[in-house]
């Protein structure tokens, strides 16, 4: 891990602030975004998150969480290619959030993207969809206390799209999830990363 990355899931990065330039194609788009320093994948579309766009197809629209959004990629993706949703991004990290939110108002997404810290979220709101690469970094115990929190806001038959390193526990992670009660497939392998689909139960 780069050294401005050590800590890009506190809530405020030591490193000096410096915003970067991000180019990335994804799902036939062409986003132009900002990124900057102390925050996961600085100045790049990092290649957990490109194996995603490359292995999956877009969502429908809905309401989508965008879980440890980073400075807004994935999210940001999602409403651009599924213009009648409504994204929300989450993560702890505030100088993220910052990047995020400008991205999406640098896209004209202000109506359709908010990223906001993990409080900030409506207790009531649901999801439909939930997509991340999740910071599997943060440790096992608070990997799964962070995917119990949000999973059960899933709608009855929503799901989540997760792209984990295979070196990083994403076999075990599936089986994890299944005991929990979220059948759980791979929609695909690609350069040492699992595409993992976590269902919510039709009935709980």
């Amino acid at each position: 891990m780069a050294e401005t990355e050590d800590h890009y899931f506190s809530a405020d990065p030591a490193a000096p602030f410096e915003r970067v330039p991000v180019r990335a194609s994804v799902w036939g788009l062409d986003l132009s975004l900002t990124s900057g320093s102390g925050v996961f994948a600085r100045g790049r579309l990092d290649v957990g998150t490109a194996v995603l766009f490359r292995e999956t197809e877009p969502p429908n629209g809905g309401r989508i969480l965008d879980l440890g959004c980073g400075y807004g990629v994935i999210g940001l993706a999602c409403a651009l290619a599924a213009p009648g949703s409504t994204v929300t991004g989450v993560d702890v990290n505030r100088r993220a959030l910052l990047l995020a939110n400008e991205n999406a108002a640098a896209l004209g997404l202000g109506g359709h993207y908010a990223a906001v810290e993990p409080d900030q979220v409506d207790p009531d709101a649901v999801f439909d969809e939930i997509w991340s690469n999740p910071p599997i970094r943060i440790g096992k115990e608070a990997l799964h206390a962070l995917l119990l929190t949000w999973l059960p806001r899933l709608v009855p038959g929503g799901r989540a799209v997760m792209v984990v390193g295979k070196n990083l526990g994403a076999d075990s992670l599936q089986r994890w999830l299944v005991e929990q009660g979220y059948p759980t497939e791979r929609l695909a392998s690609a350069k040492g990363f699992r595409i993992l689909e976590v269902r919510r139960p039709a009935a709980d």
